[in-house]
């Protein structure tokens, strides 16, 4: 800070308490959203859990079962669907680069067809200029359960049809406020018995099992995909409360020092004063 005026430097403190004042309300903020998107996740397990118990049932419990979400082992992937949850706003340490790097390498080599969730991946697609099958989710902290179940429904419907032939869903797993990892997970065809035992059920299911599977295939997807969208907004919410926790540490630092030198330079020109005074006299 040599050659820098006690005004400038006085200015330059300013303006880092005003930045630190934002980087503490954020963090705030932040920390009030984390609590209640927590509780979300904690909500929305169960659901998921009762229903994976259950395709894994009739599954591993009928040997001759079969069904279009199901697929051999030897089948390849010809088209896949990803599903791509990131956020409407940066600030969030590396929450949105490290998604869209989990992208690239996943993508890498695929015919894709993307369903993005969140600014952030609107428009890293679109600047990209790749293939979507919908980009009605721009917001997702606008996206609801039943946005989910009905984006399910319309892939279940497109996956059928043969419009692709696998479907994956890349997000942020919370693991926990330290901790945000990028996870990729294959919804369908499904790989059920890995899991469960083989054997046979007590449980009857009306009309027949292979009806009740098909039904509930969608809800299980729409289940994950809301699931998924829980862990994704917690993530941010702890990447962002990190990262202005961090930030408004760092502005303290600086202030810290702009005050040191801001002291040393008032304290030179006062030594320089009484100099001149002296040497006057």
């Amino acid at each position: 800070m040599a050659g820098v005026s006690t005004k400038e430097i006085k200015s330059r403190i300013r303006s880092l308490e005003s930045t630190k004042q934002i980087t503490k309300a954020m963090e705030m903020v932040a920390s009030s959203k984390l609590r209640r998107a927590q509780m979300q996740i904690a909500g929305s397990r169960p659901y998921f859990e009762i229903l994976y118990s259950t395709i894994q049932d009739i599954a591993c419990s009928n040997q001759d079962f079969a069904s279009p979400y199901l697929a051999p082992d030897t089948a390849q992937s010809k088209k896949t669907a990803f599903v791509v949850i990131a956020g409407d706003r940066g600030m969030a340490g590396g929450y949105n680069s490290n998604i869209i790097k989990l992208c690239q390498a996943e993508m890498q080599g695929k015919d894709a067809v993307i369903l993005p969730i969140g600014k952030k991946a609107c428009d890293y697609f679109k600047s990209r200029n790749a293939e979507f099958f919908s980009d009605y989710y721009v917001d997702a902290s606008d996206v609801s359960v039943g946005n989910c179940f009905s984006l399910a429904k319309n892939l279940c419907r497109a996956y059928l049809a043969g419009e692709f032939d696998e479907i994956r869903v890349i997000y942020t797993e919370f693991v926990s406020v330290l901790s945000q990892a990028p996870r990729c997970k294959k919804l369908l065809p499904l790989s059920v018995g890995d899991d469960a035992a083989s054997g046979t059920s007590d449980i009857l299911y009306e009309p027949g099992c292979k009806e009740v599977f098909d039904a509930i295939i969608p809800e299980y997807i729409g289940g994950v995909i809301y699931g998924a969208l829980c862990e994704s907004r917690t993530s941010e919410h702890a990447a962002r409360r990190m990262a202005m926790d961090s930030a408004t540490q760092n502005a303290t630092e600086m202030i810290d020092g702009l005050n040191l030198k801001y002291n040393q330079a008032r304290q030179a020109a006062i030594t320089q004063e009484i100099t001149e005074i002296v040497a006057g006299s």
